[in-house]
């Protein structure tokens, strides 16, 4: 199972990767793995704003709905379109193909309060 070190990681199984001031969030492969194949991406519209460990959506899976859960406060600047045709992205290639947002991070200090790559795998093992 894969644990990218150039990213940060929320005990909701989120990652976040940062470049300038936007952040890419995502659901974690142990996340993914654990729901099952995924059907559906439920996700919001551009131009929202989400504190961190707010609900930004969720993720349907055959059997089970989860909620995602934002890493950081942050506005919504895009999201994943090619998710809406193929969200079996999300099962196939969680940390590229499969990210679900972008978002203009807010406070960049929240990021303090996330897991590393070391941190994270811990947790889920």
């Amino acid at each position: 199972m894969e644990f990218p070190t150039d990213r940060k990681y929320s005990k909701e199984h989120t990652w976040i990767s940062i470049q300038d001031n936007t952040g890419t969030i995502g659901i974690t492969e142990f996340a993914q793995s654990e729901l099952g194949e995924i059907v559906y991406a439920d996700l919001p519209n551009v131009g929202y704003s989400f504190q961190q460990d707010e609900v930004f959506g969720s993720v349907e899976a055959v059997k089970t709905v989860s909620d995602l859960f934002m890493p950081v406060s942050g506005k919504i600047t895009e999201t994943n379109e090619l998710l809406l045709k193929a969200p079996t992205l999300i099962n196939d290639n969680p940390y590229k193909d499969g990210w679900l947002i972008k978002i203009e991070i807010k406070d960049i200090t929240e990021l303090e309060d996330l897991l590393t790559s070391n941190q994270y795998k811990e947790l889920t093992n």
